[in-house]
């Protein structure tokens, strides 16, 4: 049986295809005659294909020949359509059914090629209920190699569906791929199985299954068998495998079944990458813990056993060799470790912001996010922290260049909130000079105008202690960033939130203290809006705006 491409002859039944040579078609009786030559061909082939489903006899033994025929002429292209308008794909799904091997290859070979990158064709093959019929071939025929490989490159083209891993998690696919991994010793075979494992592992109950199955398991030993390799293969087997073993733990489930309360071997195993000399499994170390890191439990067990201090050793080992990913990776991790309130003060005692402040230099956005969301974890509710790094003036310096990253919007958020955060956590009038001086105000009024909530109501509160604790220095800086039109437009937003609303009204008690701003406080009638906010539905907005509009009234 040939497995080349089969290439259309120029005569197929008979009746030639290849266009007639000539300089022109128009009124050209050659190209009259070949279109109607086209037209016949085409008639005639629908007129055999049509035969073909009638032969697709489970019990006739012409059916692997004719499956093989349609095999053959489903590698073309143009010959697919055909094949669907024919009507073979259900009879060919119901041979799958058979008892008979070479039945089953070329049926199956039929198929993937009639639905070869088309995902109409493959959805429909889900909605005949392919998926459990392949799952069960392959526990039957795994010592048929060529069966096998049928049953992976159709599971691999068809998960790449999403409609599909319903169908794959309620089979025992995940038992027999792992049965199968187990079995495998050459690199190409594994390769294949990877390629299923990859888009399955992304849908969570089929990620419990397989750890439930024992991939981790085989996935350690492909990480043991190959870290100290130097070939293509062993290289590629090792991201591979340490690769997926983070996607396992992107479920909740499967990665608290495999954390075991901080004492799991897989676990223990996972973070004894992180100090190896391999950058691979450096990255996939961080980004495990990082996982790992998803609730208070597990980031307080983790901080409590060390681990923070392995991170720290890694961030210090690519300060000089710069392996952005890996970077990137340890960052995450800190950051998730420094949420629970228990964590902070451990991970600032252990030196991790100085250890961050390391990577300002950095020119990466992704290394520059996570910096900055580290930085932001840290210092939430410890004042001490916050007011140390709030009269850095390097950091204000960076963080008010940052503010500017609009090519970045990641970082330009984070960039605001930690801004805002040295501000509000600190409370110091120090850390509002160093802001002011290193020109962040501006920023922090553009910040209240972001489309995000909770950003608008952090710049709020640090605009309000600014204004509190040093409004003649922020003077200058508040009337050049149109503080009280922006604060006119929030009030008067019935979108805006009731805390926004709220907030902004205590800002303008507070900057009426400044005569430039007391002025255009008058001048754009703000006490007509804030007078409109006493009838507002939610008490607190309510009982602001009366006290408000006494303060305006007080001091018009």
């Amino acid at each position: 049986m040939s497995t080349g491409l089969w290439v259309a002859p120029c005569r197929l039944f008979g009746i030639p295809l290849r266009a007639l040579p000539s300089e022109s078609t128009e009124g050209n009786p050659c190209f009259v005659i070949d279109c109607r030559i086209h037209q016949a061909a085409s008639r005639k082939m629908q007129e055999i294909l049509s035969l073909l489903p009638t032969l697709l006899n489970p019990q006739s033994s012409c059916t692997p020949k004719v499956a093989n025929i349609i095999a053959e002429m489903a590698k073309n292209e143009f010959m697919r359509s055909p094949c669907v308008e024919a009507g073979l794909i259900p009879p060919l799904v119901q041979l799958l059914n058979s008892t008979d091997q070479e039945v089953l290859l070329q049926t199956g070979r039929a198929l993937g090629n009639i639905c070869y990158d088309s995902h109409t064709l493959q959805a429909q093959l889900i909605t005949l209920g392919v998926i459990p019929t392949l799952v069960k071939l392959l526990g039957i025929h795994s010592h048929n190699t060529a069966l096998t490989e049928m049953c992976l490159i159709a599971f691999g083209n068809l998960a790449e569906l999403e409609s599909s891993k319903e169908q794959f998690a309620s089979t025992n696919i995940a038992d027999e791929l792992v049965h199968l991994f187990q079995k495998q010793t050459e690199h190409e075979k594994k390769e294949m199985i990877f390629e299923v494992l990859a888009p399955l592992a992304e849908n969570d109950v089929i990620k419990l299954q397989l750890v439930e199955a024992g991939l981790v398991e085989c996935l350690l030993e492909v990480v043991a068998q190959t870290v100290d390799g130097e070939r293509e293969e062993d290289i590629a087997q090792l991201k591979t495998a340490s690769d997926l073993m983070v996607l396992l733990l992107l479920g909740d489930e499967s990665m608290q079944k495999l954390f075991e309360g901080g004492k799991g071997s897989v676990f223990q195993r996972v973070l004894s990458w992180v100090p190896s000399h391999n950058h691979q499994l450096q990255l996939a170390g961080a980004l495990a813990i990082a996982n790992f890191a998803r609730n208070d439990g597990n980031c307080i067990h983790m901080v409590d056993t060390g681990i923070v201090q392995k991170l720290l050793e890694l961030l210090e080992r690519h300060v000089e060799e710069g392996n952005v990913t890996v970077q990137h990776a340890a960052l995450s991790a800190l950051r998730n470790l420094a949420i629970p309130v228990v964590n902070k003060s451990k991970m600032l005692c252990a030196g991790v912001a100085d250890v961050v402040l390391k990577f300002l230099q950095s020119e990466m956005p992704p290394v520059q996010f996570k910096l900055l969301g580290t930085l932001r974890m840290l210092i939430d509710t410890q004042a001490q922290a916050a007011e140390q790094l709030g009269t850095n003036g390097k950091l204000v310096e960076r963080l008010v260049e940052w503010c500017e990253a609009k090519d970045h919007a990641g970082v330009m958020g984070e960039s605001n909130r930690l801004l805002s955060a040295l501000i509000r956590h600190s409370k110091s009038k120090e850390v509002v000079r160093t802001v002011i001086k290193k020109g962040g105000v501006k920023h922090l009024v553009t910040m209240a105008t972001s489309e995000h909530m909770i950003m608008q109501n952090e710049a709020l509160v640090a605009l309000g202690l600014i204004a509190a604790l040093d409004l003649v220095a922020a003077e200058k800086d508040f009337v050049g960033a149109n503080l009280v039109s922006v604060l006119h437009k929030l009030l008067s937003d019935e979108r805006s939130a009731p805390e926004i609303k709220y907030n902004s009204m205590i800002l303008i008690c507070a900057v009426m203290g400044s005569e430039p701003l007391h002025k255009e406080v008058q001048s754009l009638a703000i006490i007509d809006v804030v007078s409109k906010l006493r009838s507002h539905e939610n008490k607190t907005v309510s009982h602001q705006a009366s006290l408000t509009e006494q303060r305006l009234t007080a001091q018009s």
